[in-house]
């Protein structure tokens, strides 16, 4: 400070002509000691006359520079502030000094901790740590920046396990239980909001405890603090820090001290004596100390008071100096190159202009905001051990006013607690990996937490997600849980086993219906053949390989055309089949009717009536279709509801009416063709086609019996595969029933495909 106003009083720029004075007092960090010197300050000590007026007013302090302390500042606010003088604090960092209803004069030149402890926050949440311990002095700066720090903290999502304040002159007892919190605790981070003389007698006690390497991270009361390189345990603390300065010319002015000065001043006798060890007043000469004898010179020392390279709080000093110099230089210079003296300078108008100086010096920018603080610049210092040495190391920098993404750069690598090289880890519960959520431990805080797998269908593809993502309707999450992948499509495909077996059986039914009708039309001339009405069989045998044809359709992926040709197709050639299994039913029981006297049953039911009632029977079914398409055709849909995790390609019915009403068709003509066929079972013939209809109707009628609930309760492509092999095994039934007995006897017993074989049972019973 002293140097700063003879800059000043030497400088040609800045209140030239003009000299400031000033007083030092020490409060000794002590409340009623600084109360006492603000009143001093406030009300004087030696009377002032002024020429033009006939009283005299006591010489009150245009401005004040400190305290050091928050506790200390913010008494003598209160006791200045009433005045109207201004006090410049170099080192009170207390947020609750901004608030200007309390300390309306109050301004900084050192950063408040609202800034500071918001900057903890964000480096704490930089380096990933959730988990982390508070310790704090138990005084107005411990608790509003611990205050501050905390809800900074909470908003970044860290947590924290334990909150401890002390003050130095607690009892030992509580410093000691301190300590054993932070023994017994699992975070390895600890945020220390501490003055230096507290942590002082806190490390203290932790020095002879077992504890693994505890990370600290400091704020700048202490973080920069040469007394603490005792404790080795803080090799590896970072956090924020003043900014170094240069200040030219200051090295030289401390070293030109000389014993006539010294003298002078209690406060420099005593760092004399201290430096040199030698005393300057003979008569009070300390035991074991020599009188000076004049030959000291402090060039020799090496201590931190020639140490100039560590200029941090000693710069906040010399600014707020300079501030205070150009707020009066701005009162009384108004003409500037000129000054004017005799201008009566109130200590209101120095508030005032204080506030809006903007000035830069030693590469420093100096202003002050509504509140009286300056823009929040930090260093972030490391503590590292070079050559057996603890240094600082500035690692990083910390500007607020810096665009987002600039705000916090670090420059150079960190050496952590412990000598690692690698970040330590302190959180509560490990990291959640994609695919899982967090869950909150019951009663524990919110850094605490299980990781619980996604459930079916949800993803989670970041780490520590808090909640899982539905993946959309046509995708499904994959085995990690950690993406959402289509989901697989299913339908009965002409590639996979299933669809090729039936693929084969179909083809087989239509090789075989082909080879029939190829039989029987080769013996188209021979009893057996002509005997069973060889017109209808041949038609019957076409509709069975139609049947067996048809059945091809319902494999593959379902299309719009697919599925209205499927069903249709299906019903359609079924009645046809049907129809003409019904009108040979008709056709023997006719036949047996015009045998006896006076019948002419066959003249109403001849080939012309057996074509037409063949035609009429397929045109209802044909016109039950139209109505079917017409009204809800049948169509591809995408069914999500019996599977979740995949998509079943399916032909929806569309009307159920519909569906329903082509297969009951079906069903009145099976069992009508099954009830004529049984009651003409045992009519006198050696090769009565009715039986043969009887027990393919039953297998018919049996089949498709069996098909309704099999084919409601089937899953997926089953469902399918249930419907094709109905219609396979009902095909077959009617070809291996009505046409392979005749085939084998054609084929393999001829003798027995004669008119005399045919007519012998019934030329037996006539005798």
């Amino acid at each position: 400070m002293v140097f700063a106003i003879k800059e000043i009083n030497n400088s040609s720029e800045l209140l030239p002509g003009v000299t400031l004075g000033y007083q030092i007092h020490d409060a000794c960090s002590f409340v009623p000691v600084a109360m006492n010197v603000a009143f001093q300050l406030a009300n004087g000590i030696e009377p002032v006359f002024f020429p033009k007026q006939s009283c005299s007013k006591p010489a009150t302090v245009h401005a004040v520079v400190g305290e050091s302390g928050s506790t200390p500042s913010a008494a003598m606010s209160s006791i200045l502030g009433p005045f109207g003088i201004p006090q410049v604090s170099h080192f009170a960092t207390c947020a609750c000094l901004s608030d200007k209803l309390q300390y309306p004069t109050f301004s900084r030149t050192i950063p408040s901790d609202y800034f500071q402890a918001a900057a903890l926050a964000r480096l704490v949440k930089h380096f990933g740590w959730t988990w982390i311990g508070a310790v704090w002095s138990d005084s107005d700066y411990g608790n509003n920046g611990m205050a501050a720090f905390l809800r900074a903290a909470q908003a970044e999502g860290i947590c924290v396990e334990y909150s401890e304040a002390f003050f130095r002159t607690n009892p030992r007892a509580k410093v000691r239980r301190v300590a054993e919190v932070i023994r017994r605790s699992t975070a390895r981070v600890i945020v220390a909001f501490i003055a230096s003389a507290d942590l002082l007698v806190l490390l203290s006690e932790l020095e002879g405890m077992a504890l693994a390497p505890l990370q600290w991270i400091g704020s700048e009361s202490w973080v920069t603090n040469q007394k603490l390189f005792q404790f080795h345990q803080f090799a590896g603390a970072i956090g924020f820090g003043i900014p170094r300065s240069v200040i030219p010319g200051l090295r030289d002015f401390l070293l030109d001290l000389e014993p006539a000065q010294v003298s002078q001043s209690s406060l420099l006798t005593e760092f004399w004596e201290r430096a040199f060890g030698c005393s300057l007043r003979g008569s009070q000469t300390t035991a074991g100390w020599k009188t000076c004898d004049g030959k000291q010179n402090m060039r020799d020392l090496q201590n931190p008071y020639t140490d100039t390279s560590e200029l941090r709080i000693s710069n906040m000093v010399y600014k707020a100096v300079y501030a205070i110099a150009h707020a009066m230089h701005s009162i009384i210079c108004t003409d500037e190159p000129h000054c004017n003296s005799s201008i009566r300078v109130e200590s209101w108008q120095v508030t005032e202009h204080l506030r809006k100086v903007n000035f830069s010096r030693n590469g420093y920018k100096v202003s002050f905001d509504a509140n009286g603080d300056p823009v929040a610049t930090y260093e972030l210092v490391n503590w590292q051990v070079k050559d057996g040495q603890m240094q600082f190391v500035t690692v990083g920098h910390y500007d607020a006013s810096a665009p987002d993404g600039q705000v916090l750069i670090m420059e150079k690598n960190i050496t952590w607690a412990g000598g690692q090289q690698q970040v330590p880890v302190s959180v509560c519960s490990e990291s959640c990996p994609p695919g899982t959520r967090k869950a909150v431990q019951r009663g524990r805080p919110v850094c605490c937490y299980d990781c619980v797998p996604c459930a079916e269908g949800e993803i989670s593809n970041a780490t520590d997600s808090l909640d899982c993502i539905t993946c959309s309707a046509d995708y499904w999450s994959n085995a990690e849980k950690d993406e959402c992948v289509p989901k697989p499509v299913e339908f009965l495909s002409f590639h996979e086993v299933l669809g090729i077996i039936l693929v084969a059986c179909s083809v087989t039914g239509a090789c075989m219906s082909i080879m029939v009708a190829a039989v029987f039309y080769r013996h188209r001339d021979t009893p057996i053949v002509k005997a069973n009405n060889s017109e209808l069989s041949f038609l019957l045998v076409f509709s069975l390989k139609l049947c067996f044809l048809c059945s091809l359709t319902f494999i593959g992926r379902p299309s719009e055309w697919s599925c209205m040709l499927r069903h249709t197709a299906f019903g359609i050639t079924f009645v046809l089949c049907i129809s003409c299994v019904l009108g040979k039913t008709i056709v023997v029981l006719m036949a047996f009717k015009a045998t006896l006297p006076g019948s002419n049953a066959m003249k109403w039911f001849g080939p012309p009536q057996q074509r037409l009632s063949i035609l009429a029977f397929t045109l209802i079914q044909v016109l039950i279709c139209v109505l079917w398409l017409t009204i809800s055709p049948p169509f591809p849909n995408k069914n999500m509801k019996h599977y979740k995790e995949k998509i079943i390609l399916e032909c929806d019915v569309g009307s159920a009416v519909g569906f329903w009403a082509v297969l009951g068709y079906i069903g009145l003509l099976s069992i009508l063709c099954f009830v004529l066929a049984f009651l003409a079972r045992k009519l006198p013939d050696n090769f009565n086609e009715a039986k043969l209809i009887t027990f393919s109707m039953l297998i018919f009628c049996a089949v498709w019996i069996t098909f309704i609930p099999a084919y409601v309760s089937s899953p997926g492509k089953f469902t399918v595969a249930v419907e094709i092999f109905a219609i396979l095994a009902s095909s077959f039934g009617l070809i291996v029933c009505i046409f392979v007995p005749k085939c084998f006897i054609i084929l393999f017993r001829p003798e027995q495909n004669t008119k005399k074989h045919m007519m012998g049972k019934t030329a037996l019973k006539s005798l």
